[in-house]
């Protein structure tokens, strides 16, 4: 039997476009593929390796800063402070980020930036959040959904013996961070706000300055790469959402 179909390399790369959202599992239950004992030895090796890396501040008032508000923060999500471990970084990078098994690290570039404990904590509630809604654990299972992806088309592209197979890969590859990870992130990001804001609420302090401090971010950062190469909204977009969610 004849045929007279004929693969194209355009044909191709426009089919692997599609692959990600086809074949990945949904993102909300991706965290079924790294068990919590999974993620929280991986945020344990983590940790680890910023502490050794980035040296803790010995700034007596940072120090004191970041433990105080982490307690007041983590009694509010319910948890006990003495469940978690709270580092200040002396590093310049103005940013906070939180890892399985209860691990909050703020580094000073952060802590300068803020103008006030009430930013500061806005910053450090988001983390948590993310904790609470389980992101870490999506963005691990995530990860290994994509990597599974690749490694199975890459099998049947070299069962098929196609000339431009190397291509057809990277073209997977950038559907695959463009097209979910990055959007997924996004997502994740502004569910972090709104818990964060709940969080700040219920610990005493006031949520109008996350808006206040992402304000200041976008002054300190104006040349930011554009939102769909981000992992995190702009900053306009995300000034926007939080006076939504705390008008709400």
């Amino acid at each position: 039997m004849n045929c007279n179909c004929h693969v194209t390399r355009r044909g191709v790369l426009a089919g692997v476009a599609t692959l990600p959202i086809a074949t990945l599992p949904a993102c909300d239950r991706a965290s079924v593929l790294v068990s919590e004992q999974e993620a929280a030895e991986m945020g344990a090796e983590a940790w680890e390796r910023i502490r050794a890396d980035v040296p803790e501040s010995s700034d007596r008032a940072f120090r004191d800063t970041v433990s105080g508000l982490s307690i007041r923060l983590i009694e509010a999500a319910g948890d006990m402070p003495a469940n978690w471990e709270v580092v200040a970084f002396e590093s310049d990078q103005v940013n906070a980020f939180a890892l399985p098994g209860g691990r909050i690290g703020v580094y000073r570039g952060l802590y300068e930036l803020a103008e006030s404990p009430d930013q500061l904590a806005a910053v450090i509630g988001h983390e948590i959040g993310h904790l609470q809604a389980d992101h870490v654990r999506e963005r691990m299972g995530n990860a290994r959904a994509q990597n599974a992806l690749q490694r199975v088309v890459a099998f049947f592209l070299r069962q098929s013996d196609i000339e431009f197979d190397e291509e057809i890969m990277a073209a997977l590859g950038l559907g695959l961070r463009y097209g979910v990870a990055l959007p997924y992130g996004r997502q994740q990001e502004l569910e972090a706000d709104r818990l964060g804001l709940a969080l700040m609420s219920e610990a005493g302090f006031q949520p109008d300055a996350a808006i206040r401090l992402w304000e200041r971010t976008q002054d300190a950062q104006p040349n930011r790469p554009p939102e769909l190469l981000s992992t995190h909204p702009a900053p306009q977009g995300r000034i926007r959402e939080l006076r939504e969610m705390i008008e709400a």
